[in-house]
């Protein structure tokens, strides 16, 4: 996946810094005992005509599928007063109103060819440019073919390895069952960069938890950006999202689970109701795949090395125009207490990249039970 340079793709999530205000309604109080339920996106965007009913993170990721089908930056859509004010995100422009019809008329061939299954999405005939092209490419029919490993089928290889000796070759890997095992918590500081940094590197505090609990504070230069996952429910307190707390939803939850299951890989293959393996390359070298998947959920990929170690997953988020990709590589192993821990993690999505570095691990130390609960919402910037 790869970002342009000269047409930085960023979500509304992360465009910038420098938002100062946002659009909030106020949501309902939920029942004693009960969460509360997610503000959808028209409580908190305003002028909200087609991507109504669904959560604020589903409708970031929306936003994300646009910037990657038309390699577009927010302002490109919107206006450049959004950049400065949340509430300008409203105002009306040309895109926005060609985006709804083409919105609608994707809709109508899913639901009139493919039974409303969403098979058409924006990328299918944008690829990463405006208008889509009608006139054929010679260069790119006679080029040589790239492989995406993003895009590798699932069909085991006659005389490959199995399911079960890929994971065992990884916790070896790692350090052996009985270490690996043993791995009940540890915490971590370093550097995070990505666009909600301004593309400069900060501290960052990473605190994990078995089975899967983690979180994650990145110190921006308007304040902290906190994302927990408790074990069950999972938030981003930033000051530059559209609300204080944002609570993460469906595939985004998910997500997050993955991450903290990652963290703690011994229980990783009971994660999955099914399993398949495959083979790929990515950056020129072999690597074994295995695909987990659970009902009605999309399939998540584990990318293995040579020496067994995991250096990606790919997970799929459901959005109201499809499904939009995360990719996390994982580089820079070393031995922390007899295990092997990624010390460097790239993560890349339709909204940015954002690269954590840490410095300094250790493992199997107390944690304030705080720093994995349910943050404080963040403070608007003033």
């Amino acid at each position: 996946m790869t970002l342009r340079p000269q047409r930085t793709i960023l979500g509304l999530a992360t465009a910038g810094a420098c938002l100062l205000s946002v659009v909030l309604v106020s949501g309902q109080a939920a029942p004693a005992g009960q969460a509360p339920r997610p503000q959808m996106s028209e409580e908190v965007f305003k002028n909200v005509q087609i991507l109504k009913g669904i959560p604020i993170d589903e409708f970031m990721d929306t936003m994300g599928m646009f910037a990657a089908a038309l390699s577009l930056n927010c302002v490109d859509c919107h206006t450049p007063e959004s950049v400065g004010s949340w509430e300008h995100f409203a105002d009306e422009t040309a895109l926005k109103r060609t985006a709804r019809r083409m919105m609608l008329m994707v809709n109508n061939i899913n639901k009139d060819n493919f039974g409303g299954t969403r098979v058409l999405t924006c990328y299918t005939c944008h690829r990463g440019d405006l208008r889509p092209k009608a006139v054929p490419n010679l260069r790119a029919q006679y080029a040589d073919h790239v492989e995406d490993a993003n895009e590798v089928v699932i069909n085991r290889i006659p005389g490959g390895p199995t399911v079960d000796q890929v994971f065992a070759k990884f916790i070896q890997a790692l350090g052996g069952t009985q270490r690996v095992a043993g791995l009940t918590s540890f915490t971590g500081k370093g550097t995070f960069i990505g666009f909600e940094t301004e593309q400069t590197k900060v501290p960052v505090e990473v605190y994990a938890k078995a089975p899967s609990q983690r979180a994650m504070v990145v110190h921006t230069r308007i304040g902290d950006s906190v994302r927990v996952f408790d074990g069950r429910a999972a938030w981003i307190a930033a000051p530059d999202r559209p609300v204080g707390l944002l609570p993460l939803t469906g595939g985004n939850l998910e997500g997050a689970k993955l991450d903290g299951m990652v963290s703690f890989p011994a229980q990783l293959k009971q994660a999955f109701s099914q399993w398949g393996v495959s083979a790929t390359e990515i950056d020129g070298k072999e690597v074994q795949v295995l695909q987990g998947t659970n009902p009605r959920q999309p399939p998540v990929n584990f990318y293995f090395d040579e020496s067994g170690l995991l250096v990606r997953t790919l997970r799929l988020v459901d959005t109201a125009v499809g499904r939009v990709p995360t990719q996390t590589d994982y580089s820079d192993y070393r031995e922390v207490s007899g295990v092997k821990i990624p010390f460097k993690s790239t993560a890349t999505w339709t909204n940015g990249q954002a690269t954590t570095e840490l410095t300094e691990v250790q493992v199997n130390v107390p944690i304030d039970a705080a720093k994995l609960a349910r943050p404080a919402p963040a403070p608007r910037p003033q």
